[in-house]
């Protein structure tokens, strides 16, 4: 809910903005021509360029919130055996689970997922959670998905979505992607992108769920 009210306070400042940004422009173009006309022009070249800017911060900030309070698309994944598995099935078993897209080629994806792997198993003790760390890596590519899983020494769930049927239908362009599932299936929170230190973020939303 909180969540909720910050993206609709967001979505006010911009509209906010907007407004003024028209008005301005409106203002200035029933004007009579001056010599300050470039300048003017210059201006408004400004003003568009912010419009611009902030109708694209809108739309991410309600596209990264629209599958918040959703449950999972029933689409088939693979494990690493090559069996099939709908993502349906493995949530809303009383566990917090945390869904992690990933790619071999992704560099911050596989950062992220190595600070993660530090901490993994302190969160299973505290938390009861589980983490799904699904490539997006295609056919050609799957088979560098194992060699870079034991080669980080991961004990994460590892899924393959490789004709991104499933990263398409939660509708994100590009890993990493992160998705945290309460004890019931809900998504409850999406987090587009890595820098470090969003571990703790996570860790924070997870110790949450688990009412710590």
């Amino acid at each position: 809910m909180e969540e909720a009210k910050h993206i609709s306070l967001l979505n006010k400042i911009c509209l906010y903005i907007f407004d003024l940004i028209f008005d301005g422009i409106i203002i200035e173009t029933n004007k009579s021509p001056t010599k300050t006309q470039p300048m003017k022009s210059s201006f408004y070249n400004f003003q568009f360029r912010l419009l611009t800017i902030l109708f694209f911060i809108s739309f991410s900030i309600n596209k990264s919130s629209a599958q918040e309070g959703k449950k999972l698309p029933s689409i088939n994944v693979t494990n690493v055996k090559g069996e099939k598995i709908d993502i349906s099935t493995l949530v809303g078993k009383g566990n917090i689970v945390v869904i992690d897209f990933w790619a071999t080629w992704c560099v911050p994806c596989k950062k992220e997922l190595n600070n993660i792997s530090e901490m993994y198993d302190e969160w299973k003790e505290k938390y009861k959670v589980e983490l799904i760390a699904v490539s997006i890596d295609d056919s050609k590519n799957s088979a560098k998905v194992k060699t870079t899983v034991d080669g980080s020494g991961w004990e994460f769930t590892i899924m393959l979505d490789p004709n991104q049927d499933l990263m398409h239908a939660l509708n994100f362009q590009a890993p990493p992607y992160t998705l945290v599932i309460d004890q019931s299936g809900n998504i409850v929170e999406t987090h587009s992108g890595y820098v470090d230190g969003d571990e703790f973020l996570l860790e924070e939303k997870i110790k949450e769920l688990a009412g710590k």
